[in-house]
This record gives C-alpha cells, structure tokens and sequence, in this order.
C-alpha cells in the first residue's frame, strides 16, 4: 500500500457490498441518487450463506423490477412445504398473481444480480478497501478506508451501513442493542462424502443434536450440524473438516467421512438487535443491524426488504422531495419485523432442543400446524407475508400499511397489474374511473407520483402504493389525499 489519498464526493456511501448494499445501491441509483459502495473483498465470494428468499422478499423484488423470469403473468396462487424448528408441517402459501412462495437462490447470485444493475444504473463499486474511520456531522458523512492504492476518503450526505454482523459502521458510530448470548454451537460446511450413502439427509434429529444435509450425485454436499448442550468454548477458531465429520458422526450415532472441504463455519445463536436503525445520517440495514439463528432462511429477506424499504425515501431525502420526519419511518416500519424475526427464531430454537422434555411439545405443535389458521398464521410470519407497517396518516385507512396484492387491473389500453406498473420510481396513485377529482388533487406531485386511472378490481376509490408496494393511504380513510401527500412527499404549491 502507498501513502496515496483519493478523495470522493458522493450523494450516499454505502459501506458493505453484499447483497442488501448492492440492492440499496441499484435502487438509489435507479432514483438518479450518486451512489458510492466501499466493499473490503475483492470479489463475490461463491462461499455457502443463505440461499431462501421468502414470499414477501420474492414479490417485492419482483414489483421493482428484479429477479427476471421468476414472474409470470397470471400465476395461479401456489403452495410450497416449508419447516418450523425442524417440523416439516408447514405451507406457505401465495395470493393468486404472485410469484411461487420461495426461491431457491445462492446469496452471491443475489449479489453479482444486484451489483451488475448498480453498476449499469450508474453506481460506482469500489471493492478491496476497508472502512477504517466513520464521520458524521450535521452536513454530512466521511469514510476512510484502506486498499490497494492507498487510503480513501469518501464523503456524502448520507451512509448506509450494510456491513454485516462485525458492522464498522455500527461499531464507529456506537450505535447501541440488546444482545443475547450463544446458548448452542453449530457447524456448516461445503464438503465432499466418499461415502454418501452414510448421510443422514433433510432434517435429522437425535439425542445429541440435529444435522441437516443435502448430498449431489458427485457426492459433494452441504451439511449442517446443531448441538443445544451449549456454546463452542471458542467461537473464533477456525473449524477444520475433522471437526466437522466427528461432530456429525457423533450426532448421528455413526461415522461420517469428509473430504475436500470447500467452506466450513461455525456459528449460534448469538442475537443482536439494534436500537435504533438511524443515527444522524447514517442507517444501518441487514445483519448490521439484525442477527439471530439462521434457521428458515428468514435472515437474508429480511435484510433485502430493510434496503427496499430505505432506499427509497433515502433517494427523496436527497432529491429534496421527502415530507417530514419520512426518514425515521424505516426504523418505525423495519426495526418491529427484524424483532419478530429475532423472537420467532428463538422459539423454534426452543422446540429443537434435546430432552425429552421437548418431545410432548414438539408433537402438540404439529397437530397445531396441521389447522389451516395455525398453519397460515406460522407462514405468513416466516414468509414475511403478515408484515404491515402502521399507519402514517391519523385515522388511516385499514388499506394503509398493508402490502397491497397483485390486483389484475384493467386499463384503458388493456388489462394489466400491479407488478407490471410499479417498477419506476416514481409512487402508483390508481384511481377508478369514476374518481377523477383524486386525480385532481394530486397535480402538484406529479413529478413523484405516476396517475394511473383503472376500471373497477380496486377495493376502494383511490390508493396510493409506496415504490416497495405498501399502500401509503386509501381514499376510505386517512383525511384528505393532499394532506397524505404532503406527509410523504413535503409541500407542493399549485
């Protein structure tokens, strides 16, 4: 490394290019917002992490406009098995016109997707530097990091912090949470098995643990174990694949030969859960902010849907077309769904221990899971399908926080929906036919909103319907669609 400074100015530094940076990056991007990302690794590392994107993450995705091809047009409502603590009951299950309830995708996919639109939209990548230093003040925020070409100085009006579960953002800034401690260990490593056969596969529990695997054709595979007598007394040593095959051979009850380890990691169910997600000018977004046990594949879409929800009023913010106070929103709206991630990781975590203690309540839980409304209940909130954000507006509608389905629409020029018009920028004001004065009043936001009148098909007269498809208000309650849009979008004069 030299002694050579750079200095950048930017609208936005995003530090931490996984996939919730690059996401927050494409979007602010796509806003005309000068988007800079500082990201340590070089490259995208093809390591195993997560690879479940739930209901919720699928469908917003799909409404800005990613994940091409998962959409089809007309899609009949689907149903996928899914598990709960171990317990394969569980369906989770789609409105008609979404797209299939979970996608199988490897996080770095997710990531290479996101960082090739931030890129093409504008965004500038910078990988091989670590943040050192964070800064903020009244004006703005300054990063310094170190790479290959000496320090970087990179400056803007606002920072998100996407770096992960180590967080330099969170750690510089002293952002503050409430932690549990690792109450198990756990392994999880890309291996090979000269003997497949010997593989206990899905989701196996025995009186010492649980081990979880899929095994190739090739016998490569990945393979998970979980031991609830208690933490690793070391959770910073590296694991090798001997621990890891005599730690599932001693699960199972029988060897487990390991060869060929691509990746191995240890983790538990340590917990964290910030305070508060703004601090200034900074946010913090996924991991950083949010950590439990990875079990259902909950982390990973939690962490997209914080970066849809922020970018967008981050992107008015510095376009200078966000109402008041429209910043603190994402912590109002996203810090209660990360909780309820957090708590309902816990109790399944809770129902996999050993003893035999557990087993009674284990099978009370599955005669549950077999009624329809427990089974909706549970899926919808490992889905993500039963978040809705509080209303903004006093007296709102029952409309608005809701996450508004797909709704078939028919327009002057044809039919059409909701997906298909709510990729822009810009918010989706849909008003029947009949309801032109709605319309009217929302002339002088037309540089944010897009008007769309429709025939019949909306449940109310007007709805206005946020970039990430949460309803912002509802003509059946709320006040006055001025007042709405002057909460969201800051005053407008005629």
């Amino acid at each position: 490394m030299n002694g050579t400074v750079t200095q950048a100015h930017t609208d936005v530094v995003v530090v931490g290019g996984g996939p919730v940076g690059m996401l927050v990056a494409a979007e602010l991007a796509a806003f005309g917002v000068r988007t800079t990302v500082v990201e340590a690794a070089t490259r995208t590392p093809d390591q195993p992490k997560a690879g479940t994107v739930h209901a919720r993450a699928v469908q917003s995705l799909v409404r800005r406009g990613y994940l091409p091809g998962v959409y089809a047009p007309g899609a009949v409502s689907e149903s996928e098995p899914f598990h709960f603590a171990g317990l394969p009951v569980l369906n989770i299950s789609v409105p008609k016109g979404e797209p299939r309830p979970i996608l199988k995708r490897a996080q770095a996919d997710l990531e290479r997707e996101f960082e090739a639109r931030a890129a093409e939209r504008g965004a500038r990548i910078v990988r091989g530097y670590r943040v050192t230093e964070v800064r903020q003040g009244p004006d703005g925020v300054e990063v310094t990091a170190e790479g290959p070409d000496g320090a970087l100085v990179c400056s803007g009006q606002y920072l998100v912090g996407a770096d992960g579960a180590r967080s330099t953002v969170r750690e510089r800034l002293g952002f503050t949470a409430d932690t549990s401690p690792a109450t198990v260990s756990a392994l999880m490593g890309l291996v090979r098995f000269p003997d497949p056969d010997a593989v206990p596969r899905g989701w196996q529990r025995t009186p010492r643990g649980w081990t979880v695997a899929r095994v190739g054709a090739d016998g490569m595979g990945l393979i998970r174990t979980l031991d609830c007598a208690g933490p690793h007394p070391d959770r910073s040593a590296r694991p090798t694949v001997a621990e890891l095959s005599a730690e599932a051979s001693r699960i199972a009850g029988h060897p487990i030969a390991m060869t060929d380890p691509v990746h191995i990691t240890r983790f538990g169910d340590y917990t964290r859960l910030v305070h508060h997600y703004r601090q200034g000018r900074a946010f913090l977004a996924g991991d950083a902010a949010h950590v439990h046990l990875p079990i259902g594949g909950q982390g990973l879409s939690t962490g997209l849907l914080d970066g849809l929800n922020l970018a967008w009023k981050l992107a008015h913010a510095v376009l200078g077309t966000a109402g008041e106070d429209l910043l603190d929103s994402y912590e109002a709206e996203r810090r209660p769904a990360a909780r309820r991630v957090v708590d309902n990781t816990r109790a399944q975590l809770a129902l996999m221990r050993e003893g035999g203690e557990v087993d009674p309540l284990r099978e009370v839980f599955a005669q549950l899971l077999a009624l329809e409304q427990a089974d909706h209940l549970i899926s919808d909130m490992i889905s993500g399908q039963d978040t809705a954000y509080p209303a903004r507006t006093p007296g709102g509608s029952v409309w608005e926080g809701t996450f508004l389905a797909n709704l078939p629409l028919h327009l002057a020029d044809g039919p059409s929906d909701l997906v298909r018009l709510l990729g822009g920028t810009r918010s989706l004001l849909l008003v029947r036919s009949q309801a032109g004065e709605f319309a009217e009043q929302a002339r002088p936001w037309q540089d944010v909103l897009r008007t769309v009148t429709v025939r019949g098909t909306l449940p109310c007269a007007a709805l206005l319907v946020r970039p990430d498809g949460h309803v912002a208000w509802a003509a059946d309650g709320g006040g006055p669609l001025a007042e709405a849009l002057r909460s969201w979008f800051g005053e407008r004069h005629r």
